[in-house]
């Protein structure tokens, strides 16, 4: 009975540490995104290069491309995210994979028009020697009532 009981406490104990453990890196994560955003509003290039992986991907309304389209892009001013306000925001762990979820209102001017959408946003960060690497950055338009 006592082993059983100790079993249990230490079992408990390790799902509670590792529980634990994710709470800085889901911040850090958090913490990360929010200055993506804003290098994205001050049209921050060679940052957001930094930050996003050589084989990162980015899926818009328009269309999906690579790293190197999206900096240009950006560089250029063809998307200019001007403002993301964040409603929501979670955060999954999985092993050296972040999962970031925004749901957001995002003031950006594309093509020389200003235009104002609520999004879901994905974004996948990949833990790497040089540290949080961008792998996919995904927005998905929100179509409910409450998001017009």
């Amino acid at each position: 009975m006592k082993k059983t009981i100790l079993a249990f406490f230490l079992m408990f104990s390790a799902v509670q540490f590792s529980f634990g453990q994710d709470e800085p890196t889901k911040q850090e994560i958090i913490e990360l995104s929010k200055t993506k955003w804003q290098w994205m509003a001050d049209q921050e290039a060679d940052k957001l290069a930094e930050l996003f992986d050589d084989k990162s991907v980015f899926v818009h309304m328009g269309g999906a491309w690579g790293k190197e389209q999206e900096v240009n892009i950006i560089r250029s001013g063809g998307i200019w995210y001007k403002d993301a306000d964040i409603h929501e925001v979670s955060v999954e762990i999985i092993d050296n994979t972040a999962i970031l979820l925004n749901r957001i209102t995002l003031i950006a001017e594309v093509g020389g028009n200003e235009v104002t959408n609520p999004f879901e946003v994905t974004e996948v960060y990949i833990k790497k020697a040089e540290g949080w690497k961008l792998g996919s950055l995904s927005f998905t338009k929100l179509m409910g009532p409450a998001d017009r």
